[in-house]
């Protein structure tokens, strides 16, 4: 059992470091990173209700109000009625959204590309991009419920 929690540890601790530097590398675009990851979301989601991004944030719809509006003010993403129930709204992505999108991944992407030639042997990077899609497997929602 301490073989498999330090090994885990080590993992999550490696990841998160990661994450860290991900996040000191990201272009100042004056939006909170949870405000990034709603706008992200809401890209990975296509045309959703705010909802349904809470479901996926795992947080009340009610607590994305403000990011929500924030995001439309500065046409990152637009609201409009839903046309099968005039209650409910839509938000979706705008061109200008996709392009903030855009710039925030490429800057994070070019530092990560360029940390990994730099302190990566030839087969540590190799290794890491055949790790990739495992690591990837481990972030989908059902990764808990899989059969060995």
């Amino acid at each position: 059992m301490q073989t498999e929690t330090s090994a885990a540890t080590e993992l999550r601790e490696s990841m998160m470091a990661v994450t860290r530097q991900l996040r000191r590398h990201r272009p100042d675009n004056g939006l909170t990173l949870s405000q990034m990851q709603l706008l992200g979301e809401v890209s990975r989601a296509g045309v959703t209700t705010p909802a349904e991004l809470g479901v996926r944030l795992g947080v009340r719809a009610q607590s994305l109000t403000d990011s929500l509006n924030e995001l439309v003010s500065r046409g990152l993403i637009a609201r409009r009625p839903d046309a099968s129930d005039r209650r409910r709204q839509l938000v979706e992505l705008t061109t200008e959204g996709g392009a903030l999108l855009a710039a925030d991944r490429a800057e994070r992407d070019a530092w990560l590309h360029d940390t990994m030639r730099e302190r990566l042997t030839p087969l540590e990077f190799d290794l890491l991009m055949l790790v990739a899609p495992i690591l990837r497997k481990l972030a989908e929602p059902d990764a808990g419920t899989l059969m060995p």
